[in-house]
């Protein structure tokens, strides 16, 4: 078998992996027209920041795809030819396929800003991307951010540690409130001004503006501001990467339909990670899952289809996380940014403002835990995750909570204030703490 993967993300190198291991015999080729080897992409904003060099973001030295017979090449298909099992290439060459994988990822979403395509503007997504920013960014004074989410948030770090004033327009009234309720968002707008970063809320871009070398010198927003700088950042979000899919006959909608094994329509075609969109996704799940550890599942997952053990794509409990500058989230299964009928929430905040817990739960006994929010702590992803599949009661779960405590040894246990806090909140069902830190309790 010859098994052609368009991408070397972790979704396809991860397939080429899992498929070496269960088919040792076969043909494995990796192509990819953004970089001769497979890198951290959740990495990049350390490399512009110092904290990492770009060799470090290579999670393989560059012996070990000879080493494991895998295939690298750096070209860019442009075009897909299915009735013949044909990969067109822009060297002039083409890759026959028996078997092939469509891992081509996303790309930023952009909204025909005017002035969007001047010199100094763009996203972040890949490593181009990173040397566009690093190139455009040199000796600069300000940079204007569009958007509030997690790339929104990034950019501006990365700006702020070069010492580049960052000015983050954010269209909501709050940070991230598609995904954050407001105690939460609170808190990550603090970090906003510990680090003297401007946010504008409710208010959006309206045009770039250009100087006399085309390069940007400044923006409008839509409430008439004009702020002066030298480079926008558009975090604005990310759409799949159809582009060599609709050069073929492989349908496509937001992005590459597949089913539940992650087939596309067309025979021995496979889609899986940011490009793949789920024909009928499961209950409570979304068509489209542009996360770092779904990728991963998806790799996996498709490489025991494409070796014959038919395997179909189960996500199991929502997972992710992020850093806000200094403040650490995670979040787990259920976990919505506004009430929401038939679930009661849980909410505790460090009187500092840098640690904070949001406890969800079903409002009819007994009571069934169903997500977290976890802000400066760290939980342990297999406790919280047994406890929304068991659907633990809120009670066990809070009397409990030392189990999932991750952080370091030494750091603040912050376990006797969450319980007190609770039977405050709910004086109707009292618990008393019963573990404390998970460490202690092995010892």
């Amino acid at each position: 078998m010859h098994l052609v993967i368009l991408g070397n993300g972790i979704t396809g190198v991860t397939c080429a992996l899992t498929v070496r291991r269960l088919q040792p015999e076969a043909r494995i080729t990796l192509v990819s027209s953004e970089s001769a080897h497979h890198y951290s992409r959740t990495a990049l904003m350390y490399v512009y920041m110092g904290h990492l060099r770009a060799q470090d973001i290579k999670p393989y030295e560059d012996w070990f795809w000879d080493e494991n017979r895998l295939a690298l090449v750096h070209a860019t298909a442009t075009a897909l030819n299915t009735a013949e099992n044909l990969l067109i290439l822009d060297n002039s060459t083409t890759l026959a396929y028996d078997q092939l994988l469509l891992a081509t990822g996303s790309e930023s979403k952009f909204f025909d800003w005017p002035g969007q395509q001047l010199a100094g503007v763009q996203g972040l997504y890949g490593l181009p991307d990173l040397e566009a920013m690093t190139r455009d960014t040199h000796g600069i004074s300000r940079g204007v951010v569009v958007g509030g989410g997690l790339i929104g948030v990034e950019l501006a770090e990365m700006l702020h540690s070069r010492g580049i004033e960052p000015v983050v327009l954010v269209r909501d009234a709050r940070y991230w409130a598609s995904v954050l309720p407001p105690e939460e968002a609170n808190l990550v707008d603090r970090q906003f001004q510990e680090n003297h970063v401007s946010v504008r809320y409710g208010t959006e871009l309206r045009e770039i503006l250009a100087n006399a070398q085309g390069r940007v010198r400044a923006v409008v927003t839509t409430a008439g501001e004009e702020i002066a700088c030298q480079w926008v950042g558009l975090a604005t979000g990310v759409r799949p990467n159809l582009t060599l899919a609709k050069t073929s006959n492989v349908e496509t909608d937001q992005g590459i339909l597949v089913d539940e094994l992650l087939r596309t329509n067309v025979p021995n075609v496979f889609a899986a990670g940011d490009c793949a969109q789920h024909r009928r996704p499961g209950a409570g799940e979304v068509p489209i899952e542009q996360l770092w550890y779904t990728g991963r599942m998806q790799g996996e997952t498709v490489a025991h289809t494409i070796c014959g053990q038919s395997t179909p794509y189960r996500r199991g409990i929502w997972f992710n996380s992020a850093k806000f500058f200094n403040l650490e989230y995670q979040t787990y299964g259920h976990a919505p940014a506004a009430p929401t009928p038939g679930l009661t929430s849980f909410y505790w905040e460090h009187p500092n403002c840098r640690a904070a817990v949001r406890v969800y739960f079903r409002s009819e006994a007994p009571h069934a835990v169903v997500g977290f929010n976890a802000l400066g702590l760290r939980l342990r992803h297999a406790v919280c995750e047994q406890w929304i599949a068991q659907r633990a009661p809120v009670a066990t779960v809070i009397s409990h909570f030392g189990a999932a405590n991750f952080d370091p040894e030494f750091f603040p246990q912050h376990e006797k204030a969450i319980v007190a806090d609770f039977n405050r909140q709910f004086p109707e069902q009292p618990v008393v703490l019963k573990q404390r830190k998970g460490l202690f309790a092995r010892l």
